[in-house]
């Protein structure tokens, strides 16, 4: 499994390689009894989760605050924090099932420094979490436009955006009158690809918030999805 993450230019220390390897069998498990990833082989979890998730890994730094929307499974937070533990991660997911997945995970690691919290973006969006966080990151959420409505009114302003994206020049297009209404501002675009799927281009996007997002913003989500900005 190693190898697979060299492959991918992702050096780890011995102990986070362990702890990704005790992740990957609880993933896998408890994957069995509800759907966590489509992916169900330890070699395309090592791929496709863990060295996709530690590509970003210089996005995220001690002592900064970081909220991750729709965690899931816990991508990249779990990575990154099982790599990384002194990284300070609020993972917001709407789903009852998946918090209690990722409360798991932290207590079978006794980590600390982690927040699993159970709402909606949108309304947790209105609550004292409102742009109080120095980082936002999400992966495989949803479309540029959707995503920033639901991430950027969590951020202070000076603090970032790190979004995992699948390369796509119609949905950055479509994504840019979003980021500016919502306080944003493109500072950076990672791309690469991961070693067994070359031709497939990934992205990391950086915005930093420049501005307060205005306080109507998020919408109700159903007014999202119908009407992106």
């Amino acid at each position: 499994m190693k190898e697979i993450l060299l492959n991918n230019l992702i050096e780890i220390s011995e102990e986070s390689f362990s702890r990704l390897e005790k992740f990957c069998d609880i993933l896998l498990e408890k994957n069995k009894q509800f759907n966590l990833t489509a992916i169900r082989e330890k070699e395309e979890v090592f791929e496709k989760h863990f060295a996709d998730s530690l590509k970003g890994a210089k996005f995220f730094s001690e002592g900064q605050k970081i909220l991750e929307v729709g965690s899931g499974g816990g991508f990249p937070s779990l990575p990154l924090k099982l790599n990384n533990p002194n990284l300070d991660f609020t993972l917001l997911e709407a789903t009852g099932k998946k918090c209690a997945f990722l409360k798991e995970v932290k207590n079978e690691f006794d980590l600390d420094k982690i927040e699993v919290v159970n709402a909606r973006a949108e309304e947790y969006a209105n609550t004292s979490a409102r742009e109080s966080f120095d980082i936002v990151t999400a992966r495989a959420v949803a479309s540029l436009n959707v995503l920033c409505e639901l991430c950027l009114p969590f951020l202070k302003v000076g603090g970032t955006a790190v979004f995992y994206k699948q390369k796509s020049e119609s949905e950055f297009k479509e994504g840019k009158r979003a980021i500016e209404l919502l306080g944003g501002k493109i500072v950076d675009v990672f791309e690469y690809t991961l070693h067994s799927a070359p031709e497939s281009e990934r992205v990391i996007i950086i915005i930093k918030k420049v501005k307060n997002t205005p306080e109507k913003y998020p919408r109700e989500y159903k007014k999202i999805i119908k009407v992106p900005l």
